[in-house]
């Protein structure tokens, strides 16, 4: 419908489904369900939209003057016209082409992830502001500036050009990477992973992964790295919901279909001279994914895949988790010294992460008093519920340990 009304309409099309939506409820709760109930809806739409372009062709909201919608203002051409735009057959492509519109570089990536929730994913402005912990009237003037911008420029759902097409495919990426972490580990103080938002960042990914022009490397390999974190899911926390971290978690529970099908996607992605940070990621994911108990863990190639994940793309996050490893391979000295290196400038003081590793470390040293210092202070800085819980444990531990 997007690209019936144009990109400035977009409310338009909303209404549309909306109300689409609505008359299901009150029509099948009379007559019950059809037989194929996304014809029923496709054709309800249509129809919709057909009504609309007949009130309003003459009105210079709806811009009909390009060449794929010119024969949508004649009488004789708009039902043809609607059954070629309206191929369901090109469902796929059509979406494709929107998330490229939703990650146009002139919209702000925070603002890039609440549109594809919003139009493509269909959440709420109520679920968006859950999932990224803000009210819904910061999500509706997210999406009315987005909206905007979209009026502005004349933002059309179309494929980039051939010269464009990487760099905006690595734009649609970095969403779909951000929207899956938010889901993986949710800032949402009570939810610590949201399955909602884990499933639609892999149903996008998905599509790319199987259109010809989207078909890069890094797609292939953003894919294997959901498919190697989602196989851990449910092993990740208790029935109460609290945090089970990798060396407690039962391996019995992990998906291991998901694992060989992100393998997969790891073959597919080892194509080409692109190393990309998703390649990395996955690879690390992956030694996890293998080992049979914790104890088998290939630390030293983790250790590899991460000073080359920190050459590649330093960050802080990064540099923590290579620390883990130094941890494991080295010891607490080593770590601590990584760890107060890493933090010469101080920069990591308000970190949660930080100092929970601190707090880890202090306590394979038997510092009690310095780790229990950190454990607070990570308490303090952190807005999870879960992760909290995690840490009060800790410290239960070291008093319990006295």
């Amino acid at each position: 419908m997007t690209k019936i009304f144009g990109t400035q309409n977009l409310e338009t099309a909303e209404d549309v489904v909306q109300q689409t939506f609505i008359d299901a409820i009150s029509v099948w709760k009379l007559k019950g369900i059809p037989d194929n109930p996304s014809a029923w809806l496709f054709r309800v739409a249509k129809n919709k939209t057909i009504d609309i372009i007949r009130r309003n062709k003459h009105s210079v909201q709806y811009d009909f003057s390009d060449n794929e919608r010119v024969l949508l203002t004649s009488e004789y051409t708009l039902a043809s016209t609607i059954d070629i735009l309206w191929n369901e057959d090109a469902l796929q492509d059509d979406m494709l082409r929107m998330m490229f519109a939703c990650c146009n570089p002139i919209i702000s990536v925070e603002n890039q992830i609440t549109l594809i929730l919003k139009t493509l994913c269909g959440f709420s402005t109520s679920e968006i502001a859950k999932a990224f912990l803000t009210t819904e009237e910061t999500i509706s003037k997210r999406l009315f500036r987005t909206k905007e911008l979209f009026r502005q420029h004349k933002i059309k759902v179309e494929f980039p050009s051939d010269s464009e097409l990487k760099k905006r495919t690595n734009a649609v990426l970095n969403s779909i990477y951000l929207l899956f972490n938010e889901g993986y580990n949710s800032s949402n103080s009570e939810e610590l992973i949201r399955k909602d938002l884990i499933a639609e960042a892999m149903l996008l990914c998905k599509l790319l992964t199987e259109n010809k022009i989207t078909q890069i490397p890094e797609t292939f390999a953003l894919m294997a790295l959901m498919c190697f974190h989602s196989s851990r899911i449910d092993s990740r926390l208790t029935h109460d919901g609290d945090i089970i971290l990798l060396n407690q978690q039962d391996r019995s529970t992990w998906n291991y279909k998901l694992i060989a099908e992100g393998n997969e996607y790891l073959n597919k992605a080892a194509f080409g001279t692109t190393i990309s940070t998703y390649h990395l990621e996955a690879a690390i994911a992956f030694e996890h994914c293998v080992a049979a108990k914790f104890e088998d863990t290939n630390w030293k190639r983790i250790l590899e895949l991460y000073d080359w994940l920190c050459k590649l793309q330093p960050s802080e996050v990064t540099e923590l988790n290579r620390i883990v490893v130094i941890l494991r391979l080295k010891g607490s000295a080593a770590a601590l010294a990584a760890l107060q290196n890493l933090n010469s400038k101080n920069k990591l003081d308000n970190y949660y992460l930080y100092h929970s590793l601190l707090g880890v470390v202090y306590t394979s040293i038997k510092d009690k008093t310095t780790a229990k210092y950190h454990f607070e202070k990570a308490i303090r800085l952190t807005k999870s519920d879960k992760e909290k819980k995690l840490l009060q444990d800790k410290i239960g531990s070291l008093m319990i340990e006295n």
